[in-house]
């Protein structure tokens, strides 16, 4: 074969890069010229970690307005029971899922073993279909949320107020840009992103739980709620768990946590039957990653239940009429004094900080 004739025969560069993931036997051959192609390169688990974050961490940004108004008061119990599931549920099966699937098939390749050839191949697609359903309405979820922050941020509002859907598909691009540059790139993009928002978060909420804490009439008055409203126990637990499935949105993570194990670093004594040290690494992955949201969630719930009045959670808002989950005005005057003055609380009646009596 000619030089030509070889050249014509290669594949070109957007086939070889839509094959990189298919098994070596599989693989498109160069010539004899052609250079060798670079070895699959991972990264250390809390790396990895951040990249699941940027799917899983993000609901932070709504899920606690969706627990107000599911829950109303009862929030911060049905979040406990959120939590509880969390930690002693998802977390074990997908610890074994890790262990059973360690090159990033999942549960769903697990549960395709278990049925025919037809049946298996059906039911996976229909997986797949509710999978691929629920990471867009996560993803859709989190970048409109973040449009909804930046709007009403007071310092930002005269220059994006009315652009909400222009801002929300541009921060889509920019997220499906990043991942189509490669992984490596991604994965460098979310640890920076999920350290600066982690870190953000710990200043909201932290300085809510300051205001609660020097406060202590919320707390009676929030459990003075709990009773009037709803009386027996019972009944609080009852609703928690009727509520539970609106509240479930972050628990892709965990999937989305077993599918990224091949870019886990490998242990020295690592085969590709048995990758001891990149099952122990998801291990930490997925355990790190439960606990560290769960601590977010309670707080977060504690804080936006006490301390922002019912009507805040409300869709539409009250300034623009946009309907989003949680007006984020209401964030940033319940805990403008983490970065500028204090700011007056709103009362009820003539008693402050009365949320959930009714006036």
């Amino acid at each position: 074969m000619t030089g030509t004739e070889e050249a014509k025969a290669a594949p070109g560069g957007l086939r070889l890069w839509l094959m990189q993931d298919v098994g070596e036997e599989s693989k498109p051959r160069g010539g004899p010229h052609s250079s060798p192609r670079e070895a699959h390169k991972t990264n250390k688990w809390w790396q990895v970690m951040c990249l699941t974050g940027v799917d899983y961490f993000s609901t932070l940004g709504y899920q606690p307005g969706i627990a107000a108004l599911a829950a109303g008061a009862i929030s911060p119990i049905a979040t406990l029971v959120l939590v509880a599931l969390t930690l002693i549920g998802a977390l074990p099966v997908y610890r074994r899922v890790a262990s059973e699937s360690p090159n990033g098939e999942g549960s769903i390749a697990m549960l395709e073993r278990l049925m025919s050839f037809w049946q298996g191949k059906i039911f996976v697609l229909v997986l797949l279909g509710f999978a691929a359903t629920d990471f867009m309405i996560t993803m859709t979820l989190s970048a409109a949320d973040a449009t909804a922050h930046l709007v009403e941020n007071p310092h930002l509002a005269p220059f994006l107020s009315g652009h909400q859907i222009l801002i929300t598909l541009i921060l889509l691009a920019l997220l499906g840009g990043v991942f189509l540059r490669g992984f490596k790139e991604a994965i460098g993009f979310a640890v920076i992103l999920v350290a600066i928002y982690l870190v953000l978060n710990i200043v909201v909420i932290a300085d809510g739980i300051g205001k609660v804490i020097a406060d202590p009439s919320l707390w009676s008055d929030w459990s003075t709620a709990l009773t009037q409203q709803h009386g027996s126990p019972l009944v609080i637990v009852g609703i928690a768990l009727l509520v539970f499935p609106k509240l479930a949105l972050g628990l892709s993570g965990f999937e989305t946590g077993v599918a990224v194990m091949p870019h886990i670093d490998s242990g020295p004594d690592d085969t590709p039957e048995h990758p001891v040290g990149r099952i122990r690494g998801t291990k930490h992955l997925l355990t790190t990653a439960a606990v560290i949201m769960s601590v977010f969630l309670i707080t977060s719930s504690v804080v936006t239940t006490l301390l922002i009045p019912p009507a805040e959670f409300q869709p539409g808002d009250r300034r623009t009429g946009a309907p989003w989950p949680i007006s984020p005005t209401s964030t940033w005057e319940a805990h403008s004094a983490a970065f500028t003055t204090p700011q007056p609380s709103r009362s009820c009646g003539s008693q402050a900080h009365r949320r959930w009596l009714v006036c």
